[in-house]
C-alpha cells in the first residue's frame, strides 16, 4: 500500500473533497489547494501550510503515482487532480470515507455518513460500517477499528495510509481511561467524560453541516 506523510494526507484529502464538491473548480490550481487545506470547516487539526509546503507534498504524492500535473486549454496556470481511486483501487464510497479520515481523523460510523455524504451520498449507517469493514477486511486494510472508550456506545475507525496521523487524539482516550483507573474513582465519572466527548464531536459535526447550508443558501 501507498503509504502518506501528513501533509500529503490534508493535500490529498482535500483534492478528492473538492473533485466530489466544488467540480467546476476542479482541478485546482496550488493557490486553491493551499487554501482548502487551510480553510478553518472539516478540518481537523486546522492548518496553515505554505504554498511551499504545498507544492513539496504535490511534488512527492505526484512521484507516488496519486496526483497529476494539467494544463487545461486557455490556461496559464497548471492545476492538479488527484488518482487515489486508482492507486488504491476503491469505489466512490470508499473514496470519500478515506478523504474524511485524512481530513478529520477518527470518527464512527454514523459521524462519517454525516460529514462524507457532503462529497457523496451514502445510502445509510449500516452500509457505512458494511464499507469500512471491508475496507478493514482487505489483505492490506485501509481502515481499522478502534477499541471504544469508556462510556462509548459504537467504536470510531481510523484510516491505515498514514499510521499516527491523528495521534493527537490518544491523550483525550489516554485521559478518560487515567479518571477509571484512578485509585476508588467513580466508573460513571469516566462514563460522563467520554459522553461529553461524544456529544461534543456530535455537535461539531451538526454545526458543519448547518453552516455549509447556509453558505449553499447564501451563494444560490
Amino acid at each position: 500500500m501507498v503509504e502518506l506523510t501528513a501533509n500529503e494526507c490534508r493535500v490529498l484529502g482535500t483534492l478528492v473533497e473538492k473533485a466530489q464538491t466544488v467540480p467546476g473548480s476542479y482541478p485546482m490550481t496550488l493557490n486553491a489547494l493551499t487554501n482548502g487545506c487551510n480553510q478553518k470547516n472539516a478540518r481537523d487539526p486546522v492548518t496553515e501550510l505554505g504554498e511551499d509546503v504545498v507544492y513539496e507534498a504535490v511534488d512527492s504524492l505526484r512521484l507516488k503515482g496519486l496526483v497529476r500535473e494539467v494544463m487545461l486549454s486557455g490556461s496559464r496556470v497548471a492545476k492538479f487532480r488527484h488518482m487515489a481511486r486508482e492507486v488504491y483501487a476503491v469505489s466512490t464510497e470508499e473514496l470519500v470515507i478515506l478523504a474524511e479520515l485524512w481530513l478529520r481523523g477518527p470518527q464512527s460510523a454514523a459521524e462519517l455518513r454525516s460529514n462524507a455524504s457532503r462529497m457523496s451520498p451514502l445510502e445509510s449507517v449500516d452500509a457505512v460500517q458494511a464499507t469500512l469493514e471491508a475496507m478493514a477486511a482487505r489483505p492490506e486494510p485501509l481502515v481499522r477499528e478502534l477499541a471504544r472508550r469508556p462510556g462509548e456506545r459504537t467504536t470510531r475507525f481510523e484510516q491505515l495510509v498514514c499510521p499516527g496521523l491523528h495521534a493527537a487524539a490518544a491523550p483525550v482516550l489516554a485521559a478518560s481511561r487515567a479518571v477509571a483507573d484512578l485509585p476508588g474513582a467513580a466508573t460513571p465519572l469516566a462514563d460522563r467524560v467520554a459522553d461529553l466527548e461524544r456529544q461534543l464531536v456530535e455537535l461539531k459535526a451538526t454545526v458543519d453541516t448547518l453552516a455549509k447550508a447556509v453558505a449553499d443558501l447564501g451563494g444560490s
